[in-house]
């Protein structure tokens, strides 16, 4: 699905991401782990080439219809009532404009968006970030839900590993946009780096 081989980026004259290699197999969740400035974001943005942002004044419906504009009106209806179904949170709140949203929700619907694409590969970076545990929770089982109902394959750049790495086919652990550490996620779940690095133990 994915192969990325020896991949160099600098950002501002600085070099964020070092020889990196990595591959996802069609169907799999991927882990990216690692720390603040470890090079995550950077390595998602490479990856993806677009960010697509959400409009904070617009709705959650029409938030859904904006990322789905390449889409025919039923692909668009379909999928959003997917979206709907995989994230019941925003069923209550499909005429809320994005931006009266909580954290999670917001993590949810950008989820939506790019589910309305009909993506092959699916790249969340960070979405754990500045939620709540519980929301925490409610966002991986979400992450769950859609690959169970979808089959798309899923890469996740995070740094609170603890949640993530369950659910994980295979992980990279970098640091300073260099590659530490590869395994299963129970493998990077037992491995006493990780442990000390991101579980606090």
């Amino acid at each position: 699905m994915l192969e990325v081989k020896g991949l160099m980026v600098f950002y501002e004259n600085a070099l964020a991401v070092n020889d990196l290699s990595l591959k996802v197999q069609a169907g799999q969740v991927m882990g990216v782990i690692g720390s603040n400035s470890a090079g995550k974001t950077t390595l998602m943005n490479t990856l993806s080439g677009l960010i697509l942002d959400q409009r904070p004044d617009s709705t959650v419906l029409e938030n859904l219809a904006i990322a789905g504009h390449l889409r025919s009106r039923v692909e668009v209806a379909q999928t959003t009532e997917l979206c709907f179904d995989l994230f019941p949170n925003l069923t209550r709140w499909r005429s809320r404009k994005a931006r009266f949203l909580s954290g999670g929700e917001q993590q949810m619907l950008a989820i939506g968006m790019a589910l309305v694409v009909r993506p092959r590969l699916l790249l969340l970076d960070e979405p754990l970030l500045g939620l709540s545990p519980a929301m925490q929770e409610k966002v991986v089982e979400a992450i769950r839900s859609v690959r169970e109902k979808t089959g798309v394959t899923i890469v996740i750049a995070e740094q609170f590993a603890r949640p993530i790495l369950p659910m994980l086919d295979f992980g990279y652990v970098i640091e300073n946009g260099m590659l530490t550490l590869t395994g299963s996620g129970r493998d990077l779940m037992e491995n006493p780096e990780v442990k000390s690095a991101y579980f606090g133990l």
